[in-house]
């Protein structure tokens, strides 16, 4: 046998290192990223259409419901928690989405559907999983009586569940906004407030108010099963701020383009950890891949902040001057890192800017530095809008309809998916803090400038007209 000699090896070995994809390094940086800088899945969220459900009855709708979720999403979370053990990626929601009742229950012959949120919380229970999204209208052009009914609902649904998140699609780019329904949301939310004081309005952390919200988003509480969607869907959400500022902490002194390369990079890795959960569940379930939400969804825990991501980049404190451009190449970097990672993305993918959710954005209202109009000028170029923000609870419905209706027009005129998720405290004022615990956190009330009235405004109702870059027919 001939003896071989370093220059016959050498080939070969460069042969094997080009063909092995996944080196060692790779392996020790994604435990890194997992133990040390809190890389999660956020959540697997399977969507279920219900509208072959129907049904006038509501007894033998709310049965058929039932039936189809628990029937459907039976190993969901089992599943989940196999594939977190396996591969050691922790996957900390299981969630369920559903067909906007609004447009499933509309044959039910009925004047409330707070019994069929009833059922949908019976049903979350009954499977295990964290949240269900999916009470829910879109009324950005106008109501049907099924819109009508659940909307009216809201209130008492979110009040009487434990599960059950709700959302209000009342403006798009194509559509314009509909303000009789901002109008009626400002109620709503004040409505919900109220029937859940005793825990401190969180019927109001359940419930969010869109611009332009699609149709496959994996988060809640905005998320419902899009009327295009298949019958089932497996939709993935990632997160990672702290992957992603760990990752800035050696670019100190770097300019902005060696910054948003380094977060292409590492937002490519943590994407891949998605597909990679996004495709195994999906075979497991026997239910089709939809897409990965390429999202930073932060929590309430040290080190997993959006916040500190923008801190490391050079402002003080989040807030600062300088923050909506630090937030604006954020989101960009995210999502072209993102892109190369997965065949199919969708839901909101960006980075999430919510108060109460945020460690950092915490800290900055706390401090002074970030208020309620900054963060309406950061909803400009990030993904959603104005989240989880705890306001005084005898800020008006008329106050709270007019912050909806300055998001929606961001969301409209820019084509960009805004919303709002705000929480008016009962008997709160500023200085008072509200603890929701788990991924909702803890939150600072936060000052709303509300000596002036928006009433005669929010009154005129109607609808405004779609923008002029809707025209693309």
């Amino acid at each position: 046998m001939k003896n071989l000699c370093v220059n016959d090896i050498m080939p070969r070995r460069k042969f094997l290192e080009m063909k092995i994809l996944i080196t060692i390094e790779d392996i020790l940086e994604t435990n890194r990223m997992i133990t040390e800088n809190k890389l999660d899945v956020r959540t697997i969220t399977m969507g279920i259409s219900l509208r072959d459900c129907a049904h006038p009855n509501l007894r033998e709708f709310c049965r058929n419901v039932y039936d189809k979720i628990t029937k459907s999403a039976e190993f969901l979370v089992q599943t989940g928690e196999d594939i977190a053990s396996e591969y050691g990626v922790p996957i900390i929601n299981k969630r369920i989405s559903v067909t906007p009742i609004a447009i499933a229950a509309e044959s039910c012959k009925c004047e409330s559907y707070v019994p069929i949120a009833e059922t949908l919380d019976k049903a979350a229970k009954e499977v295990g999983v964290n949240f269900i999204g999916g009470f829910s209208a879109l009324v950005e052009k106008g109501y049907t009586q099924g819109d009508r009914i659940l909307i009216e609902s809201i209130p008492q649904a979110l009040a009487n569940t434990d599960l059950v998140c709700s959302s209000i699609n009342l403006a798009s780019t194509k559509a314009g906004i509909n303000m009789d329904c901002v109008r009626e949301m400002g109620e709503v939310i004040k409505r919900t407030a109220e029937l859940t004081r005793d825990k401190q309005a969180i019927g109001c952390a359940k419930l969010v108010v869109f611009a332009n919200a699609p149709g496959d988003n994996p988060f809640m509480a905005g998320a419902f099963h899009g009327v295009s969607e298949a019958d089932k869907i497996i939709n993935v959400g990632v997160s990672g701020p702290g992957v992603v500022k760990h990752a800035l902490e050696d670019l100190k002194g770097a300019d902005f383009t060696e910054i948003a390369e380094t977060i292409k990079k590492t937002a490519f890795k943590i994407t891949r950890v998605g597909q990679l959960v996004a495709k195994e569940a999906s075979k497991r379930l026997g239910v089709p891949f939809g897409i990965i939400d390429l999202s930073l969804a932060p929590t309430p825990a040290v080190g997993d902040s959006v916040a500190r991501i923008l801190e490391e980049m050079g402002l003080e404190s989040c807030g600062a001057p300088g923050t909506t451009a630090a937030l604006a190449l954020l989101n960009d970097a995210v999502k072209k890192g993102g892109l190369m990672a997965s065949s199919h993305v969708g839901g909101l993918s960006g980075a999430f800017i919510p108060v109460s959710e945020d460690e950092g954005m915490i800290a900055a209202v706390e401090s002074g530095s970030l208020s309620i109009e900054k963060l309406e000028a950061m909803t400009c170029v990030c993904s959603v809008g104005l989240d989880m923000i705890a306001i005084e609870g005898d800020v008006s419905a008329a106050t709270i309809s007019g912050i909806i209706a300055d998001e929606a027009a961001i969301g409209v005129v820019n084509n960009k998916t805004t919303a709002v998720r705000i929480i008016p405290v009962p008997n709160a004022k500023v200085g008072d803090t509200v603890e929701y615990g788990g991924l909702l956190g803890h939150c600072p009330i936060v000052p709303v400038k509300n000596n002036w009235s928006s009433e005669a405004f929010i009154a005129r109702g109607g609808r405004i007209p779609a923008p002029v870059i809707a025209m693309r027919n």
